[in-house]
């Protein structure tokens, strides 16, 4: 069935050495932040729930008018403090005749102040009013005693709360929020550059870096023009003033870029390309101006621009490809600075991405970016150092094999085998082993290229026999065709999306020819060629089989110039955009032949797979047969069943030369020391 590739994020690195300590400034800022937090919320508390009535008139008075407004009935509320000081609330209705205001209602409450003799003395007073009100049928004064509110307290709530405010926004000023919080307001146009200093970070060099030999390669001249410049400046040579790494995800870029760093020993200012970019106009081109003006600051510096796609690319030329200002005015302030109206000696800037083809040309000119290095997926030889690096920490057992484990993962980045590793480690340990054995790395690159096992997916036995006929067909073609990949397992346990899969090992080709596509596509199609002999019906499973076919059958017309009608043409667009914004650069007549030979390609092969299986119709029941009894098999079991393959792998080949030529450079070795 289908074989899955798998896209992984890179991580980030945990700061070295422990420098999370308390003594960091990040760790201050953070605490003040909260303590300032804490005391905000605290005084508006106290604010809003402390003298509600200092929004409503006040009046002082003395104590006989104060006695006066009591016994005609005006007072509706008495406070007499301990302070001797006391407040009464007005009616509403008498509000006008002792503040002389004409307003009334609910929200014309005053307040009037007054000194009285002592509380024992008002206390007698007011019981004698309010008896004199009982007799006459009125309401009485509601009379309370309360200890006074001392000084303090008046100066928290008064005074306090507007000291508050001038400290916000001193604060906010001088950004001690930190980075996306809210003292970065008034910092928004600041580069947040993570920076790594030769002095305060661990040190990554070449050493680090497994694989990747020519784009090392390629870096060498950076690090040695920032380890000894006068080296080339003598000879009238300039800086390079940018690099470009492209390639898939996963495959070391940043490690590589760091690397550069480490090597020639300056510090490293690393970004993303859309922490550039926000919702406020200007700021991503006032960043890049502040990141280019730190990187002057310690120069001779390398800065590293990640997924620099996300601000780079190609810049609208009409409506039909549409236009972001903000994003382009920040393209515009990079491109300025790159290209400089002075020259930003010292300062090299790396930058990676997996999409360069859709990068403004103006980026990729000479004097910007002045070379791109390609960080391709690693080879057979290259997957083997890197295996090495992350096989460092796990136990291994005798039986693992690193060669084996390289021959096992081709189109694998860094990161997969990275996860390969790790997830062998989990796998061992969840079946509490004391070491990761073989059959750990082989459940660990079945897990991630086919998914998990659903063992709770329970198929009845005519669905088991549908499948492994499908799944022994294409096991059965694959093995019988030079060019076709070579078969490592095939098993009917349902994994992930799909009810059955078969494992092969992707010859690694420079260059692939008619011959190979070909063998592929009828590879491809015995899955859905078994149905139809052998069961009489055709199912859904070959969904993934016959779009993966199409597409390659389709190429093969349009991109490769491999049909018998349309010779030596290809309407394949590199840039990945028609520069008249139209879909397609070939007429409807053209299409339709397009069409017409993709659909003979395929036809072409199915009655190639077809015919193979009919000539080899015993051993593909056999093979079926076993699938449906074990549910997996192996290629050594297709070798008992239909003999040892004819042809060899180019695996084997690459690791045959490889073994040859170590041990010629050993016999080299030993005769000049002999010498």
């Amino acid at each position: 069935m289908s074989e899955k590739k798998r896209n992984t994020t890179k991580r980030h690195q945990p700061a070295p050495n422990g420098q999370n300590s308390p003594k960091e400034p990040g760790r201050w800022r953070s605490l003040l932040s909260t303590l300032l937090y804490a005391a905000a919320v605290f005084l508006i508390a106290a604010w809003m729930f402390g003298d509600k009535e200092t929004s409503r008139t006040k009046k002082e008075l003395s104590y006989t008018k104060f006695t006066a407004y009591v016994e005609s009935n005006m007072v509706e509320k008495l406070v007499v403090y301990d302070d001797n000081s006391a407040k009464a609330t007005i009616r509403p209705m008498h509000y006008a005749i002792v503040f002389g205001d004409q307003d009334s209602g609910e929200a014309a409450k005053g307040v009037i102040k007054t000194q009285v003799p002592s509380q024992e003395e008002v206390s007698k007073y007011m019981d004698s009013v309010n008896a004199a009100r009982k007799e006459q049928g009125l309401a009485a004064v509601d009379v309370s005693f309360e200890k006074s509110r001392d000084y303090w307290y008046l100066i928290l709530v008064n005074i306090l709360p507007f000291a508050f405010i001038i400290l916000f926004f001193i604060w906010m000023s001088r950004g001690i929020g930190g980075a996306g919080g809210i003292g970065s307001i008034f910092g928004v146009g600041k580069a947040q550059a993570q920076v790594f200093d030769k002095d305060k970070q661990q040190k990554v060099t070449f050493k680090d870096v497994a694989g990747l030999e020519g784009a090392k390669q390629e870096v060498e001249e950076i690090v040695s023009f920032l380890k000894n410049p006068d080296k080339y400046t003598a000879l009238g040579g300039k800086i390079p003033k940018g690099a470009l790494l492209v390639g898939p995800p996963g495959t070391g870029k940043t490690l590589l870029a760091k690397a550069v760093a480490g090597e020639a020993e300056v510090p490293f200012l690393s970004m993303s390309g859309s922490d550039f970019v926000e919702m406020f106009v200007g700021v991503g081109a006032s960043r890049v101006r502040d990141l280019f003006r730190q990187a002057k600051e310690k120069a001779p510096c390398i800065i590293f621009i990640d997924e620099i796609d996300a601000v780079g690319r190609a810049r609208g030329k009409n409506v039909l490809t549409g236009g972001n200002d903000e994003r382009e005015s920040t393209l515009n302030q990079l491109l300025t600075e790159m290209d400089g109206f002075g020259t930003n000696s010292g300062v090299i800037i790396l930058a990676a991405t997996n999409r360069a083809d859709v990068l403004d040309s103006a980026l990729l000119r000479a004097g910007r970016f002045d070379r791109q290095i390609h960080v391709e997926l690693p080879d057979l030889q290259e997957r083997k150092e890197i295996f090495g690096v992350h096989l460092r920490n796990i136990k291994l057992s005798n039986g693992v094999d690193v060669d084996f484990l390289a021959k096992q993962t081709p189109g694998f980045s860094g990161a997969d085998i990275a996860n390969v590793c790790n997830e062998a480690a989990l796998i061992a340990a969840r079946h509490d082993k004391k070491e990761v054995d073989k059959q750990d790395f082989m459940d660990a690159v079945d897990r991630i290229i086919g998914g998990l096992e659903r063992k709770t997916k329970i198929m009845t036995q005519e669905e088991k026999r549908s499948v492994a006929y499908h799944e022994a067909g294409h096991a059965t073609i694959s093995w019988l065709l030079q060019y076709a990949n070579p078969l490592v397992k095939v098993t009917i346990v349902p994994r992930g999306v799909a009810l059955g899969a078969a494992w092969y090992l992707p010859e690694e080709r420079q260059l692939t020819t008619k011959e190979h596509i070909l063998d592929e596509l009828c590879s491809l199609l015995g899955g859905r060629a078994a149905e139809q002999l052998f069961l009489d019906h055709t199912s859904t499973g070959a969904l993934n089989d016959l779009e993966r076919a199409t597409k390659q059958a389709y190429a093969m017309v349009a991109y490769y110039g491999m049909s018998d009608k349309l010779k030596d043409v290809s309407f394949y667009d590199s840039t990945g955009r028609y520069e008249y914004g139209f879909s397609k650069p070939y007429s409807e007549a053209t299409a339709k032949t397009i069409d017409q030979e993709t659909e003979a390609i395929i036809a072409e092969q199915m009655k190639r797979a077809k015919k193979i299986l009919t000539e080899h119709a015993e051993q593909h029941h056999q093979l079926a047969e076993m699938l449906v009894e074990r549910e997996v098999i192996t290629h050594e079991d297709v070798e008992r069943v239909l003999g040892p393959r004819k042809w060899k792998s180019r695996g084997d080949e690459i690791i045959a030369a490889n073994t040859a030529m170590t041990q010629e450079e050993t016999d080299i070795a030993k005769d000049e020391k002999q010498a």
